[in-house]
């Protein structure tokens, strides 16, 4: 009897490589906006007066509509068109782009934000199914992927970066304006670089689906966030409740209709949604270390924008190499053996950021190492979650499950910031109240006692004496809330680690096959 020859699959060319390229453009221009913001934080909160929790907010509401609206972009881009979705989006977010740059009150710099949120939702989940489209050979796929994942993980890196670079010579409505030069680029390259592709089966978009997610996670990140910060009021008290009954219900629903935005089912086998638990868990402390780092360098040890970028720099080499050398090690240990050890870098990472002290020999050298860490770990784990998620997607899902991946990327950036965040403030509040001089005025005590970006933009007001005092407390402060919020991103890490092992564990016959 004659075996039928394996079929192999068509090896990607030099046309699919350089649309590769093309594709991380956009990929990283969306992930750089989660973080482009935090080296503006001191300049904003000078020129707008943004309260802490409008702070915050600027920051991730972004990542929370982003996050929302994947799952419903990801499966508009399977039935419309990936490569048509991708353009559009283009379109979108370079004029909520202008918005942004030109906004002149907190509030609407936090509208805009939220709608460049909607325009970046139809750019992810776009980039990742073409990818699963154009490179079907699998090792080709997984070096592509292992592309893409440092590419979305960088862009978070190196979007405070840029974001110095251009604050050194412009207004912080700059970081919004580069935006739009690059989807200019997008758009004239993508019709001859990209391939059109859609899912075979045009199946409806589920639009009551798309607004229960929403109705869940924005008023249960805003109850979480306003009890954090707040204490106990009944309405937030009542909007997490509201949001996490909108959550069962969206959940329900999911299981209900024919074609679902989240594969529930899916989700419940232990390697799946396992895998999409870390990656959210991955994304949360990612945040975290970025939102802490840059504030370091420019509130507490000083630098200009443009300095604290360059520094900042240097824990982004590691992570150039880290996704690569983690596929690689994979083959060898096993997916969940390497995901479990980038957890556990990264819990050291964070353990030598609690040991940074401005008395001690080199603040900022221990500060990058610990950075470096961080970010090492954490990539290698997203490198692979991204990996096998899409190796195992069906083809006319890929865009659906791409918004998957990515919606637990930008929802465990968005509540890094939003809940870690509240942690640092915290802390902060309740370490700099009693430092404070006595005799500060009650307005810029409040803004003191908010932020330590709000400290800064208080003590240009005061005289010399009194700003140098106001500024030692609020440097003292923060390192207390430094080394706090990176001891509960550690313990985090850690327990991650152990429960990578046990959900993602290979089974032991496909272990035996595969051998």
């Amino acid at each position: 009897m004659t075996a039928t020859p394996p079929t192999t699959a068509k090896p990607a060319g030099r046309k699919e490589w350089t649309a590769l390229g093309i594709l991380c453009l956009p990929l990283m221009i969306v992930s750089m906006d989660v973080s482009v913001l935090f080296f503006a934080a001191p300049a904003i909160a000078a020129d707008l007066q943004p309260t802490a929790a409008e702070q915050l907010w600027i920051f991730d509401v972004y990542g929370f509509v982003l996050a929302g609206l994947l799952l419903t972009m990801g499966a508009v881009g399977d039935r419309i068109g990936r490569r048509r979705l991708l353009m559009i989006g283009s379109v979108g977010f370079a004029l909520s782009s202008l918005f942004a740059a030109y906004a002149q009150t907190a509030e609407t710099l936090i509208l805009a934000r939220g709608i460049l949120g909607i325009a970046g939702s139809t750019l992810m989940p776009s980039t990742l199914a073409l990818v699963r489209t154009m490179f079907q050979d699998p090792a080709q796929r997984t070096k592509a992927m292992s592309i893409w994942s440092a590419v979305m993980a960088g862009g978070v890196t190196v979007g405070p970066i840029i974001g110095g670079l251009l604050l050194d010579s412009f207004s912080w409505g700059a970081v919004f304006l580069i935006n739009i030069p690059a989807m200019a680029l997008l758009l004239v390259a993508a019709p001859f670089l990209l391939p059109e592709s859609r899912s075979a089966v045009r199946s409806r978009v589920d639009l009551f689906s798309s607004i229960l997610a929403l109705a869940a996670i924005l008023p249960v990140i805003y109850g979480v966030k306003t009890l954090a910060e707040d204490g106990w009021a009944i309405v937030p008290a009542v909007l997490l409740a509201a949001g996490s009954l909108a959550g069962i219900v969206f959940a329900r629903r999911q299981l209900a209709i024919q074609n679902p935005l989240i594969d529930i089912r899916s989700l419940a086998e232990r390697r799946t949604g396992g895998s999409i638990l870390v990656n959210l868990i991955a994304t949360f402390t990612l945040m975290a270390s970025a939102l802490i780092n840059t504030q370091f360098l420019q509130s507490v040890l000083g630098y200009s924008p443009f300095v604290a970028s360059l520094w900042s720099v240097l824990p982004s080499i590691v992570v150039g190499a880290a996704a690569p050398m983690a596929a690689k090690l994979s083959l060898t240990y096993g997916r969940p053996r390497v995901m479990a050890g980038g957890f556990a870098l990264s819990a050291i990472g964070f353990g030598v950021l609690t040991q940074v002290r401005l008395e001690s020999f080199s603040p900022l050298v221990v500060m990058l190492v610990g950075a470096g860490l961080v970010a090492a770990g954490i990539v290698s784990v997203m490198t692979l979650v991204a990996d096998y998620v899409v190796s195992v997607a069906p083809a006319d899902r890929a865009g659906a499950v791409g918004g998957l991946i990515e919606t637990s990327s930008e929802l465990g950036g968005a509540f890094g910031i939003a809940i870690l965040g509240c942690v640092l403030a915290a802390v902060y509040r309740h370490a700099v109240s009693p430092l404070l001089p006595a005799e500060l005025a009650p307005e810029a005590a409040r803004a003191a006692g908010q932020t330590i970006a709000g400290a800064s933009a208080a003590a240009r007001h005061l005289p010399a004496e009194a700003a140098s005092r106001v500024m030692d407390a609020s440097r003292e402060a923060f390192m207390t809330a430094m080394h706090v919020t990176c001891l509960v991103s550690g313990v985090i890490l850690l327990l991650a680690a152990a429960a990578t092992v046990v959900l993602l564990r290979e089974r032991k016959t496909a272990v035996s096959a595969a051998a």
